[in-house]
């Protein structure tokens, strides 16, 4: 009996797998981010879906925390102590405007639909943060890295994650509904952390980066994996958030060390990563999305030009041109991972209604494949109504 058990978790995690990498050689086809169809892949097969996948979900949930914490070890891992305080100095304004504009919807629509504090407060967090991951994709497709408008892309971008260094412990407190004076400790133990961390990276960086590296591709592996896991956990048991933690450390760890870090844990990343989408997929049953189908729609019309006007008003402080401008607000629009990270925070806390995941995963879906679409028509779309300007018929 319990060998078939095994054998039948054994496929279906196969097919799981397979499948999902099936999807991902069709999202490169088509040249966008694999999410959508992860997210889809996940509906298909979980609650009200063509089948349901039984054996393999006390794996598939373990594998999604994992995902989790090397989604934003790997993104504490892009930035320096030194580059995150001097993005901060540098676009504080704009990242101020970011919150205000793109927040907003989300908890207007949350509140309308009578979904209290925890759902504004979580589905404020979704329709805020971009997705870096994909912006990222994106500009190295297009040849956009080296652009004038993109420095000020990055540095809303490192803006919006540094702030979810703070949200995320917020959210935290909010969904596990906790007093007053439990919440502000909650906050505090965090802000704290990230000021001691951000101190430690600036002076002893190197430190903490002697510890974790190792010449031994193995044994630097297993020190990765095992300090983001050790200090993700802890900083669950202090209701910080195991994100959190993770992306503090990613942080801690500097130069060549957080480089070759990187390039170790990236495949990891990846596939883990996938399992957290899928899961929340999973969750999500497919019959709740058509009542939240207009919200969503609504949503993503909303904040794509809340993010196109972020982009365009930051690029004209900057000095951009008009292109660069609207290149800039286009490559902000796409969302994904830590939109559904949010969500499925809040999701997996009870805190919040079923519709919830619903209108945050079809907001997801949308959003990751408009946003692309946006960044790569915008240009030839701006050249031809100048060339109609400039010789009517």
């Amino acid at each position: 009996m319990v060998a078939h058990e095994t054998a039948l978790a054994l496929i279906q995690l196969g097919a799981v797998f397979f499948g999902l990498g099936l999807l991902g050689r069709l999202a490169a086809r088509i040249g966008m981010s694999p999410i959508p169809l992860y997210l889809v892949g996940g509906l298909m097969f979980g609650t009200g879906g063509l089948v349901e996948l039984g054996r393999v979900d006390s794996f598939i949930h373990l594998a999604s925390e994992i995902g989790v914490v090397l989604l934003l070890l790997l993104l504490g891992l892009e930035y320096s102590a030194a580059e995150l305080v001097t993005g901060m100095r540098r676009s504080w304004p704009a990242g101020v405007v970011d919150i205000l504009l793109n927040a907003t919807p989300g908890v207007l629509v949350a509140l309308f639909l009578g979904w209290g504090l925890a759902g504004a407060i979580a589905m404020a967090g979704v329709t805020y943060i971009s997705s870096s991951g994909i912006v990222a994709k994106v500009l190295n497709d297009l040849g956009r890295l080296g652009n004038r408008e993109t420095p000020t892309i990055l540095s809303i971008l490192v803006f919006e994650d540094l702030v979810m260094a703070g949200y995320l412990p917020v959210l935290t407190a909010v969904l596990a509904s906790a007093g007053f004076l439990a919440g502000l400790t909650t906050v505090g133990i965090a802000l704290l952390a990230v000021t001691v961390v951000l101190v430690v990276a600036l002076r002893y960086g190197r430190y903490v980066s002697m510890i974790v590296d190792s010449e031994d591709r193995e044994i630097f592996l297993l020190k990765l994996l095992g300090s983001a896991l050790l200090v993700a956990g802890l900083a669950s048991a202090l209701q910080v958030s195991a994100a959190v933690g993770a992306f503090l450390l990613g942080i801690a760890i500097s130069d060549s060390t957080a480089h070759n870090a990187t390039k170790i844990l990236e495949p990891l990343r990846d596939l883990f990563a996938a399992l957290f989408f899928v899961l929340f997929g999973l969750s999500t049953d497919p019959s709740t999305i058509p009542p939240v189908l207009g919200w969503a729609c609504l949503l993503a019309a909303v904040t794509t030009a809340t993010k196109v006007a972020t982009g365009w008003w930051a690029a004209k402080r900057a000095g951009s041109s008009r292109y660069g401008r609207a290149r800039a607000g286009t490559a902000l629009v796409a969302h994904g991972e830590f939109s559904i990270v949010i969500a499925g925070l809040a999701v997996t806390a009870g805190a919040v209604p079923t519709e919830f995941a619903a209108l945050a995963t079809t907001y997801v879906l949308l959003m990751a494949v408009l946003g692309p679409i946006a960044a790569r028509v915008v240009e030839p779309v701006l050249v031809w109504r100048d060339r109609r300007a400039a010789d009517p018929v």
